[in-house]
């Protein structure tokens, strides 16, 4: 479907063949934007979408592979996660210098948003989360090195740190946004965090914001929109 919207750029999504960055691409493409997916398995990436996206195959700690990526897009959506404790998916490798790979490779490919997916509790080193490799002052600062990079007149982020992930149909939720890191747990459906951070692309008071949410209780939602209007600068 055309998104209505206005927007017309190419959006990369890094982490797209995980859960909350499937989500990121469905979102994508109900509002009709135009998709590319870096993916370590370009046959997992085309099972999962087909001929919908655009898939480069590389990985996010190779820099050859990023700059390829990041080419010719106008936004990023990075919903990359760590998934083992050393090693190259360790959150060292990926959700550290992985994901100030990604941000630097974009800012020299002028893209323009780039929006994060990170988590509650980055701010707290000793949250139990922080157990599984240090995950959430990995996090952390990879969140610093985008607002540093992407503050600027002719860039803009957005940081969406959601409470644990679960699944579920986007709009479903009723919301609740805080700032500060003032959370120290709830869930979060994949599929709004993804609503969220698909909105930041065209939604201007998304633009340099960082926040958490989490779920409050069932109730359909016709928009995430308003829920950026609760933010401060």
């Amino acid at each position: 479907m055309a998104n209505g919207l206005g927007y017309t750029g190419k959006v990369l999504v890094a982490g797209a063949t995980g859960k909350t960055g499937s989500w990121v691409v469905r979102r994508l493409l109900h509002y009709g934007v135009s998709v590319r997916v870096l993916s370590r398995s370009e046959e997992k990436a085309k099972a999962i979408f087909g001929d919908a996206v655009e898939i480069v195959s590389g990985k996010i700690q190779e820099k050859a592979d990023v700059e390829r990526a990041v080419k010719g897009c106008d936004a990023v959506i990075s919903a990359l996660g760590s998934s083992a404790v050393s090693g190259e998916s360790s959150p060292s490798e990926v959700d550290r210098d992985g994901a100030i790979r990604l941000v630097d490779e974009a800012a020299k490919a002028g893209v323009r948003h780039f929006a994060m997916v990170s988590s509650i509790g980055v701010t707290k080193w000793f949250h139990p989360l922080n157990l599984f490799g240090g995950v959430l002052s990995m996090k952390l600062a990879a969140e610093e090195h985008l607002r540093q990079v992407f503050s600027s007149v002719d860039r803009s982020y957005t940081i969406i740190r959601p409470g644990g992930l679960k699944d579920g149909e986007p709009l479903q939720q009723r919301l609740h946004v805080e700032q500060g890191d003032r959370l120290w747990s709830g869930w979060t459906n994949r599929a709004d965090v993804a609503e969220l951070a698909v909105l930041s692309l065209w939604v201007g008071k998304a633009k340099n914001r960082t926040f958490e949410v989490i779920s409050e209780a069932p109730e359909v939602q016709e928009s995430l929109a308003g829920y950026y209007d609760k933010l401060v600068p």
